[in-house]
């Protein structure tokens, strides 16, 4: 389960990118000049533009930190895993050296 460099590289989603680089001004006041709107509600401006904007870059900021907890819970087990097969070594090892002293 080795998780390969690519993996940290799609933690950012490009959507939250997208719509913090798009906008221009204040989020949600109003539609931005990115070539395309942000939605009707987002079009409007004032109070809920942006709490619609707000919602939104908290939806990203909760996904980003799901998504670097289950990358913290990967890695933890692979080191998990890469200690036990250690110990493992370690023992088969031992066990290899009592059986070349067994047969001196």
């Amino acid at each position: 389960m080795a998780l390969r460099a690519t993996t940290v590289l799609r933690l950012r989603s490009p959507i939250a990118l997208c719509v913090r680089g798009m906008s221009k001004g204040e989020p949600g006041s109003g539609s931005g000049q990115g070539g395309g709107t942000g939605g009707t509600i987002r079009d409007a401006g004032g109070s809920f533009g942006k709490r619609e904007a707000a919602q939104e870059e908290q939806y990203f900021r909760k996904l980003q930190h799901q998504q670097l907890e289950k990358m913290r819970q990967g890695l933890k087990q692979e080191v998990k895993f890469h200690e036990d097969q250690i110990k493992a070594h370690k023992d088969a090892i031992k066990r290899h050296h009592e059986r070349l002293d067994d047969l001196k």
